[in-house]
């Protein structure tokens, strides 16, 4: 995209040459046209710009065979992080939508929701652990230049990723009341919302293989491929949500239980769509028929890799699910304000976590290809966009908290409990932004362990006990859990950019 301007630099010099004065009669008057020629030189570049910037959306968009370890590292990052965003805006938006809806049930649904979803946390924390890790593998071998073997990999990922599932399904199958139960649920939860839990837990298989096929994508490059299956599963949702749940002509009212359905049926034409898209080749990886067959050494890596992964997840949701219980002994509007407040929080992190996943992808692979000083430039550069964006949300959520939530309910005791914790949020959301990046790079490289032990220290060591003391014995009740997690996240957030300024993460072997 530099051609134009090289011509216009031509037609420059050309025009110098010509009105070049002599040296004893030169006047300002006489320079007059050099002038011209500098401001049309900058005009061209501004258009060059822009021109150049409109190709790299569209390359975003719809995919690039570029390579990320060779092209400038903004265009990288640019490239990488636009459909990344636009994936995860959409996976909040469902998930607003979701709860917008599911809120015209009472606050009973939403709650049914909430404890939900700190057993599918802990699901999540699993298939994210072990999408971390394939992420940094295939990763590896794209920036190897590596194909072959990146393909083997895949095919070996959602193969230990349907393994996983399996416990998962049973529970959600055959114990879906008694886990609403172990939580806390209200009655209402227990005869009505157990279908939810049913529905959604049952599905795990789903859930596990759309994230570890997105991972696989976004570890080779292939950031539109993902972006696009996203939009197709959470399209699906969003339009079936109000159909399912409050019904419409011939189909019937479902409720709570419509939401879980609608959910199981945009996920999985999305995994369908993945499964052909990956058989027929994107732009920088294929699996082919072929390498279908178990190789041990390649899952036992994978698995090794993902091991810190899925255990800082689980350390992180499973302190989450200590957090629901005691907002649950409080009384289920502390659990439906944060459950709302959760969702709202996830529409603005989504964004951040897509230019976090783009650092892993770049850490990745350019340490595969030898390029550790590039890998770190990369995540330097993400993390001052991720700060930006994150001070631009605080400040929404310092001075409209309570207007957000009003959108998802009436109920003024659950918009003023999920207010307050936005607000709280607010004087500290620029730390997550870094938290984020630096933590996704640490997973990049293959460092998976060292974020599950900061995990370790902030969430179950600092994070549960001081919950439980604020809220419980010193009766701040949900005010206590809020401002525990302030702390807890914040200090992790800050210790986590430490370590990583240390740079050991850059002599990880994968």
């Amino acid at each position: 995209m530099i051609f134009p301007l090289r011509i216009s630099l031509g037609n420059g010099i050309y025009r110098i040459n010509r009105y070049l004065p002599a040296p004893e009669k030169s006047t300002m008057t006489e320079r007059q046209p050099t002038t011209e020629i500098e401001n049309e030189a900058v005009v061209t570049d501004q258009v060059t710009a822009r021109h150049s910037m409109w190709t790299d959306l569209k390359d975003a968009i719809r995919g690039t065979d570029a390579d990320y370890t060779k092209i400038g590292l903004k265009r990288a990052i640019f490239l990488l992080a636009v459909p990344m965003i636009l994936e995860l805006v959409m996976e909040s938006t469902f998930a607003v939508v979701d709860i917008y809806f599911v809120g015209k049930l009472g606050s009973s649904a939403v709650a049914t929701v909430g404890l939900t979803e700190t057993y599918l946390f802990l699901l999540y924390s699993i298939a994210m652990g072990l999408a971390m890790a394939v992420t940094a593998v295939v990763a590896r071998r794209i920036g190897e230049k590596n194909k072959d073997m990146a393909g083997r990999s895949a095919i070996q990922s959602i193969i230990l990723a349907l393994i996983i599932s399996l416990p998962f399904m049973a529970a959600g199958l055959f114990f879906s009341k008694d886990l609403l139960a172990l939580m806390g649920g209200d009655q209402w939860a227990l005869d009505h919302g157990f279908r939810y839990t049913q529905w959604l837990l049952g599905g795990s298989g789903i859930i596990v293989l759309l994230f570890v096929i997105n991972a696989i994508f976004r570890g080779a490059g292939d950031a539109a491929i993902a972006m696009r299956v996203l939009w197709i599963a959470n399209g699906i949702n969003i339009v079936l949500d109000p159909l399912l749940i409050l019904g419409w002509g011939p189909i019937p009212a479902m409720g709570i239980q419509g939401a879980a359905i609608a959910t199981t049926i945009g996920r999985g034409i999305g995994v369908l769509v993945q499964l052909w898209t990956l058989a027929k080749g994107g732009k920088h990886i294929q699996a082919r028929l072929s390498q279908l067959k178990v190789e041990a050494s390649i899952l036992m890596n994978i698995l090794r890799t993902s091991l810190g992964g899925i255990g800082q997840m689980i350390v992180a949701m499973t302190s989450w699910i200590f957090l629901m219980r005691i907002l649950a002994d409080v009384g289920s509007e502390a659990v439906a304000g944060s459950t709302i407040a959760l969702r709202i929080m996830m529409f603005t992190l989504m964004p951040a976590w897509g230019l976090s996943n783009a650092a892993a992808t770049l850490v990745g692979q350019n340490l595969g290809a030898g390029f550790p000083d590039r890998a770190e430039s990369s995540v330097w550069k993400i993390g001052v966009y991720n700060m930006i964006f994150l001070i631009t949300v605080s400040l929404i959520y310092y001075f409209f908290n309570e207007s957000l939530m009003a959108i998802f309910t009436s109920n003024s005791n659950v918009i003023a409990i999920g207010g307050e914790w936005l607000q709280i949020l607010a004087y500290s959301y620029f730390v997550y932004g870094w938290w984020m990046v630096a933590t996704q790079a640490f997973n990049g490289s293959g460092d998976t362990r060292t974020p599950t032990k900061i995990n370790l220290v902030f969430f179950w060591l600092i994070q549960i006990p001081l919950s439980y003391w604020l809220a419980i014995a010193l009766d701040w009740q949900h005010s206590g859990v809020f401002w525990a997690v302030f702390f807890s996240e914040t200090g992790a957030g800050i210790f986590t950019l430490w370590l990583f300024r240390k740079g050991k993460w850059k002599k990880t072997e994968l």
